[in-house]
């Protein structure tokens, strides 16, 4: 059994990987990190602080939407191809199907939020240039420059001489070499001297991305869900509805608890229970209060309410593919 899990969610992995809309996020991600310095230096005081908060943005909305495209054709695309019949007749059961499926795409999310979050840390530690007497993080870019120069070369090598495939062979390459740059800028201060206490990584940023990454995983599990009986374009509009529902789910079940008409409490209980409460993984007001700290208790919180909510829309999801026609 557990082989066959590995088996599937390893082969969903690399298809998922393969996908172009998956690079393609991750490099319009890494651009708009790119940019983000000189889209935040015009405020008044607090460029920096803009800084983190358009970046903490940038990741959300990146491993969202890997997440939507990635998953939802994770058992659609398998039905309207016919191949989930070949893998069924192995025999694998279904739940074993569905949660090997919610793994594989997991993993890929996880990859993808992971090499954003290191361009995150580097644009945060590039910082903005708030006056025409800062200088640019040289440090940062170099190692950044090293870092993509890498990983084109030896993707290029890989494709001519192996023919690996060059997209997905970049995106894993990026991911090691953007481990050792980040860590390399741990230690290495903007004039290239041996400081790792001026490294300008705060952990705040790090908890950020971790709760994100958790939003992320929901997402993962209800497209995963919707695929299992729905097509891939219904799914895409119910994740994204369901993402937008759960910025504002908040005010909106407040304001529907409000009105008078008979039910309307009930109704906003059951919304509040069902529709994924996604604010609680955004931290922007700890960004703009100096010195401010998530407390571990708030992380152990917002992961254990993740985990069950993504336990319950696994086994919703197990449910509805038990008595869907796959022949």
């Amino acid at each position: 059994m557990i082989y066959k899990l590995f088996t599937i969610a390893k082969n969903t992995l690399i298809e998922t990987l393969r996908q172009p809309v998956y690079a393609i996020i991750i490099v319009a991600a890494l651009f708009l990190f790119f940019l983000s310095p000189s889209l935040t230096m015009y405020t008044m005081s607090e460029d920096n602080k803009l800084l983190r908060e358009l970046g903490l943005s940038t990741l959300f909305l990146a491993s969202l939407f890997i997440a939507i495209f990635s998953a939802s054709g994770a058992v659609a695309e398998e039905i309207e191809n016919k191949t989930i019949t070949t893998v069924l007749s192995k025999p694998v059961q279904r739940p074993i199907f569905i949660i090997a499926k919610f793994l594989g795409v997991s993993a890929a999310v996880i990859l993808a939020h992971y090499i954003c979050t290191i361009a995150l840390l580097m644009t945060i530690r590039h910082g903005v240039l708030e006056s025409a007497s800062d200088t640019r993080d040289w440090t940062v870019l170099g190692t950044a420059g090293i870092v993509v120069a890498a990983v084109f070369l030896l993707s290029t090598f890989f494709n001519y001489v192996y023919d690996w495939r060059f997209s997905s062979t970049a995106v894993v390459l990026t991911g090691i070499f953007a481990t050792f740059g980040i860590v390399f800028l741990s230690f290495i201060d903007r004039n290239w001297q041996f400081n790792p206490a001026d490294n300008r990584l705060d952990t705040v940023d790090i908890y950020g991305s971790v709760l994100l990454l958790l939003a992320a995983i929901i997402i993962v599990a209800l497209a995963v869900a919707l695929s299992a009986r729905f097509n891939i374009v219904v799914t895409l509009s119910a994740c994204i509805g369901i993402f937008l529902l759960g910025l504002v789910s908040d005010y909106t079940f407040a304001r529907l608890a409000e009105k008078q008409f008979l039910g309307a409490k009930l109704l906003a209980t059951i919304g509040r229970f069902l529709v994924p409460n996604l604010q609680i993984f955004w931290i922007s007001d700890a960004i703009y209060e100096d010195g401010s700290v998530i407390p571990a208790k708030y992380i152990i919180i917002t992961a254990s309410y993740a985990l069950c909510y993504t336990t319950a829309v696994l086994a919703l999801a197990i449910a509805l593919f038990q008595r869907r026609q796959v022949g």
